[in-house]
């Protein structure tokens, strides 16, 4: 019996020690990026599990050339690096649509696939930074609009809820 105390407590503090990382339930924020990420997207995380989450992206582009909009949604895990750092993966995909302002292309929708990988570390306080590549490959309608493959590099900042 005087064993079991002491094994009781150091189970309790073991598992302390190796239980998993803990998503934020939700993260809003800007993914600021290039390429056809189209600059500035608005960016949503909700987390699934406790360690997968779900990202939706949103960004449009107004320019003399063309008008357009495009919303991603990528299944993202994520793994932890040291301390606050984690890395993530996911894939997924995404739709919009593009009007050009001269009649050379063709007007429409179009839909991609994409995968997602990255860094990103989260602060004490509710911000996250974030870091991650994902290349994008057009599937339907996407060939007056792009060549068909994409390379989207973005820092993320999200406030976390």
């Amino acid at each position: 019996m005087k064993i079991m105390k002491p094994l009781t407590l150091l189970f309790l503090f073991a598992s302390c020690a190796i239980s998993a990382q803990s998503l934020s339930e939700h993260a809003l924020g800007l993914r600021l990026g290039d390429s056809d990420g189209f600059g500035a997207e608005i960016s949503y995380q909700n987390a699934l599990s406790t360690d997968t989450r779900l990202e939706l992206d949103l960004g449009w582009r107004d320019s003399r050339n063309y008008d357009a909009f495009k919303l991603a949604a990528v299944h993202q895990w994520v793994r932890p690096l040291d301390g606050n750092f984690n890395w993530f993966y996911g894939l997924g995909g995404g739709l919009g649509n593009v009007d050009f302002a001269n009649n050379d292309f063709d007007d429409g929708l179009f839909l991609f696939g994409a995968g997602n990988i990255g860094v990103e570390y989260d602060f004490d306080i509710p911000l996250m930074l974030s870091l991650d590549f994902r290349p994008e490959i057009g599937i339907v309608g996407y060939d007056d609009f792009s060549d068909n493959f994409d390379f989207d590099i973005a820092l993320g900042i999200r406030y976390q809820f």
